[in-house]
């Protein structure tokens, strides 16, 4: 395995463009999400090493927008909004751990406070990337209401590096809540915390996070005007009534700091995150139960994450067998996606387009 520094843009046209025949390229940054660069541990690829993009390169908190390069921080940017009481709703995980928003966008990755305004996909407005052919291609803009060209940023979401090196990125934001409470209810399981899940987060509530735990444990989160909540924490608790009295959490940064940095689940498990329904995630709770894993049901029951404390190879096999697609976070996995693979068409040809040579990893 090879590691190419990159130190400017220009740069890194030159390493794309001038990649040999038979050779991969792979972009790294952080390194908080390790499965995602495993595939650089294969001889006929070389890691682009683009860590020293970074940096805020406009932010303007009237209109709610910054850019910044593709290996910035989420934690740095987290606290330049935080100056301006604004935030990235879409709860971007790992920040603690070096998480960049390069990498939040190439992973797809959304953390449970992403409920109430949406993911990652709805927050990026504009992307600047190196195509398999070392051209510099930007589609997108700095400004919310842009609706010329292509739609380039959210294709790139989840795109895991196949599609090209962002280099520069775009973002909507939006101001803080200025007051944060979490509701706990002990329900009889899992199946009914779930359903409640799903009654409560179908309501006209405005939820920030609705989460569910082992043993029927359910978190809703709710934030705004402090003068608010209360009567808002009235409503949300006469809803889940047949739950039993609730445990409020005034101070609950640390309560959901333990979902977006995964520290839930112990330092030696892979953490794997799965699409799930309602119905699939009851499911997939108690084959990962029954196998000496855990599972955190987040997004009002869309998203599942694992905590897995045997190989990927038995992760792979369960999800295949639950026919779910999961992709591994933390942990050690010789390839990120596991379980059933995913075909998009749509996506071949447009890799097809931006890499024709084919360059860049297909993970």
């Amino acid at each position: 395995m090879t590691t190419l520094v990159v130190g400017a843009v220009a740069e890194l046209q030159e390493a794309v463009a001038g990649c040999p025949p038979g050779r991969r390229l792979l972009p790294v940054a952080g390194g908080s999400k390790p499965p995602l660069s495993s595939g650089a541990a294969r001889e006929d690829v070389d890691a682009l090493d683009v860590s020293a993009l970074r940096g805020i390169v406009e932010y303007d908190p009237g209109e709610l927008t910054f850019t910044a390069q593709a290996a910035t921080p989420v934690a740095e940017v987290a606290g330049l909004l935080a100056e301006h009481d604004q935030y990235l709703p879409f709860d971007p995980p790992l920040a603690g751990a070096g998480a960049t928003l390069g990498g939040a966008v190439a992973a797809g990755a959304s953390g449970p406070n992403a409920l109430r305004h949406g993911t990652v996909r709805d927050f990026v407005i504009g992307v600047r990337f190196v195509d398999g052919s070392g051209t510099l291609v930007g589609g997108g803009g700095k400004v919310v209401k842009n609706a010329a060209g292509f739609d380039l940023p959210k294709l790139f979401v989840g795109s895991l590096g196949r599609l090209g090196v962002m280099t520069q990125l775009s973002f909507k934001v939006l101001p803080r809540p200025r007051a944060t409470t979490t509701l706990a209810f002990a329900l009889a399981d899992t199946a009914a915390a779930v359903e409640a899940a799903c009654r409560i987060a179908a309501g006209p509530r405005e939820l920030d996070a609705v989460d569910v735990l082992s043993g029927g444990r359910l978190l809703v989160r709710l934030g705004g005007d402090p003068s608010a909540l209360p009567a808002r924490i009235e409503r949300v608790a006469s809803a889940t009534l047949a739950a039993g009295p609730s445990v409020v959490h005034e101070d609950d940064a640390a309560l959901w700091l333990e979902a977006t940095e995964l520290t839930w689940a112990d330092a030696g498990e892979l953490v794997a995150r799965v699409p799930v329904t309602a119905r699939t995630a009851v499911a997939l709770e108690h084959a990962v139960g029954a196998a000496g894993g855990r599972t955190r049901i987040s997004l009002a029951a869309n998203l599942a994450w694992i905590a897995w404390p045997d190989g990927a190879a038995a992760l792979d096999a369960l999800l295949r067998e639950a026919r779910l697609t999961g992709l591994v976070l933390r942990g050690d996995a010789p390839q990120p996606v596991l379980g059933v693979p995913v075909r998009n068409p749509f996506g071949d040809r447009l890799r097809a387009a931006l890499d024709p040579d084919d360059r860049f990893v297909e993970v």
